[in-house]
């Protein structure tokens, strides 16, 4: 199935309240699994990943399938590894399969964890044999995932020697392992992080109600239709104005890209302006899941950028810098945009339709994983959305 989106007006005003940080979620699902004593968490992200995660740490069975959440299987490798005396089959959807596992299998090998590949080396799915582990000194590469490196600081409180974590060459998505250490923070967890090594000593976390915050990442695409509307007032509700989410720097981003923004009485408030002014380039090592909303904005004002620090973005649920470009070939013809299983596609491009009229998007339904009343919230703001 396809939908048809449009925007008869161009002028978007509307009241949204964001889906919840899928990224806090999950971390937050992990940290309550490892601590003593159970917490609740209010505002809990409804998104298939969150959802996928939450079942498969609930979930008896051996084998466990966690379709395309990338996230989810790379926490789960981790926290599977260390139930001690459990065996499991960690497998996911046959994108998963091509997404490499190689660097956070090592680093768990180097720390006494049984680890097996049951198809294809260096790839899920995977054979784990949990065992409980000293923990102590290891290395792993900074330049391929920030998952792997969070994945392995949420268990480090609960290995006997604790951790310490030297990160080699230049870590992408330095926000995302900041974020992690802020929240196991909040849950009684002492860090430190000096030049490339993180060290965490055994300790145990301490059960608190949280409140979980709503998804910039989300906001990005609102940030989006603020820039290519002709006028607009986006009112965003559950943001943090000092977030912990490195994704938040879309404010100042799109400021330069026609987008006022301010926080008033708790929700942020975007309006239009005339100032197009982007930068000449945007190194995006810290934020890439920024990449889509932004290429495609530009394209639409007919600008271009040079981009840096993207190219964890191959290894995505597609390879995101070739869909991108693939699919804005098509805009200006009556072709069907593809959103290869992606749900940032999807919730990119869908924007683009203030400025080239009605736009097919395939498999709408994509949205699910991260922000499932994507489309309900963009009839909200104006667009025409049809099957």
């Amino acid at each position: 199935m396809n939908y048809r989106v449009s925007h008869p007006t161009k002028v978007v005003n509307c009241e949204i309240d964001l889906p919840s940080s899928k990224s806090i979620s999950n971390r937050l699902l992990i940290i309550r699994s490892l601590c003593k004593e159970s917490f609740g968490i209010k505002n809990l992200s409804d998104s298939d990943d969150t959802i996928l995660l939450k079942n498969a740490l609930n979930s008896k069975e051996k084998i466990i399938n966690v379709s395309h959440a990338g996230t989810s299987f790379r926490f789960l490798t981790t926290f599977l590894s260390i139930q001690k005396g459990k065996e499991f089959i960690l497998n996911g959807s046959d994108r998963m399969k091509q997404r490499p596992i190689k660097q956070l299998v090592n680093s768990l090998k180097e720390l006494g964890i049984k680890i097996e590949y049951l198809e294809k080396e260096d790839f899920p799915p995977l054979k784990i044999i949990g065992t409980e582990i000293d923990g102590g000194e290891i290395g792993i590469d900074g330049t391929i995932s920030s998952q792997f490196i969070s994945s392995l600081l949420l268990i480090a409180p609960n290995l006997r020697n604790g951790l310490i974590l030297k990160i080699k060459g230049e870590l992408v998505s330095k926000s995302y392992v900041l974020m992690t250490l802020k929240l196991m923070g909040e849950f009684g967890i002492y860090w430190t992080w000096n030049n490339d090594v993180i060290t965490i000593l055994k300790q145990e976390y301490v059960a608190k109600k949280y409140i979980v915050e709503s998804d910039w990442s989300a906001a990005t695409f609102w940030f989006q239709c603020a820039s290519l509307s002709e006028k607009c007032k986006i009112i965003l509700r559950g943001l943090n104005e000092e977030s912990i989410q490195g994704d938040s720097t879309c404010k100042k981003i799109f400021k330069d890209l026609g987008v006022d923004s301010v926080f008033k009485n708790g929700n942020l408030i975007l309006t239009k302006n005339k100032n197009i002014s982007p930068s000449a380039t945007y190194n995006l090592l810290q934020t890439p899941d920024i990449y889509q909303s932004l290429k495609c904005t530009l394209f639409s004002l007919k600008m271009d950028a040079e981009f840096t620090g993207i190219q964890t973005l191959k290894n995505k649920e597609t390879d995101r810098i070739t869909a991108v470009e693939n699919e804005l070939l098509k805009l200006n013809t009556p072709k069907i945009i593809e959103t290869y299983n992606d749900h940032r596609m999807a919730m990119s491009f869908a924007p683009l339709s203030l400025k080239f009229g009605e736009l097919q998007i395939s498999n709408p339904a994509v949205i699910s994983k991260s922000y499932p009343n994507y489309w309900k919230d963009l009839k909200k703001g104006g667009f025409k959305i049809s099957s």
